[in-house]
């Protein structure tokens, strides 16, 4: 009986296994592209930055490129060969890194200085609330949600039940430590907003740093940040910390980081004043 278990247990591994690599359609030492549903890819970079790419009818959206990916357009066009726009969800280095390699981006105005700061050459078109990237039999709907940046956007696949995020909602951390702060009343207000979508219809978030998770995040996680953002607010979190990284830029003007259960936000004790 022992003997068969541990071969069944074999078996069901290597089926797993098997599954996942079959998923996968892109790999090099920078980047992972695989499968996430249909006419939906996920890339996943060897620093653990994420970027989807969505295929419609007409028109192919890449949200966001990624820190070092080498030739990230010729890439991108052995997974469609469809019209490409380009949108970021918001200014940081690890989601712009490679809009070199494209003529033009679409990103929110807020988060301008941090794209140019960079030295992108390209043409920028500015997105703001209602915005859609009309993909053909696909509509990608842009949704304002200032926190992590000031120029956050998220964006809804509606007709699918998706959310793709950037960083205003990560995986189990949220960053609101970077210059500039916004106040911890954004980020509540864009918790409530993300709440109010989930129940009308948008059941999945898909996350900038995907690669720590391996699936979306819903509702119970969205209730949990709202629920530590309230008590950072009100002043009742209890478990709060120095906040340490070595990330660039992480640790700076002394941060702390409160903690619920397996989420947390790291924070600049500025945004609550």
């Amino acid at each position: 009986m022992l003997t068969y278990r541990r071969g069944l247990t074999f078996v069901l591994a290597l089926a797993i296994a098997t599954i996942a690599l079959s998923a996968q359609v892109f790999q090099n030492a920078q980047l992972t592209i695989s499968k996430l549903k249909e006419h939906v890819w996920i890339g996943e970079t060897s620093d653990n930055c994420t970027m989807y790419i969505i295929e419609g009818s007409k028109k192919a959206l890449l949200i966001d490129t990624g820190t070092r990916c080498d030739s990230l357009d010729k890439i991108v066009r052995k997974i469609t060969s469809k019209p490409l726009e380009v949108v970021v969800t918001h200014g940081h280095f690890d989601h712009t890194g490679n809009i070199g390699y494209f003529g033009s981006v679409f990103m929110h105005k807020g988060d301008l200085a941090m794209v140019q700061g960079q030295g992108y050459k390209g043409k920028i078109n500015f997105v703001d609330e209602g915005y859609v990237f009309d993909l053909g039999d696909r509509k990608i709907e842009v949704c304002y949600t200032p926190a992590h940046t000031p120029g956050s956007i998220i964006l809804l696949d509606r007709a699918h039940g998706d959310c793709y995020s950037g960083d205003a909602f990560g995986s189990n951390q949220v960053w609101l430590q970077l210059q500039p702060l916004s106040p911890i009343t954004d980020y509540i207000k864009a918790c409530k907003r993300m709440l109010t979508l989930i129940d009308n219809g948008i059941p999945r978030i898909y996350c900038g740093h995907y690669v720590y998770l391996k699936k979306p995040i819903g509702k119970e996680y969205m209730t949990k940040m709202l629920t530590l953002a309230e008590e950072l607010k009100n002043g009742t979190a209890k478990d709060i910390k120095p906040f340490r990284s070595d990330a660039p830029l992480a640790g700076y003007h002394g941060p702390l980081i409160a903690s619920k259960e397996d989420i947390a936000i790291v924070y600049d004790p500025a945004i609550l004043k």
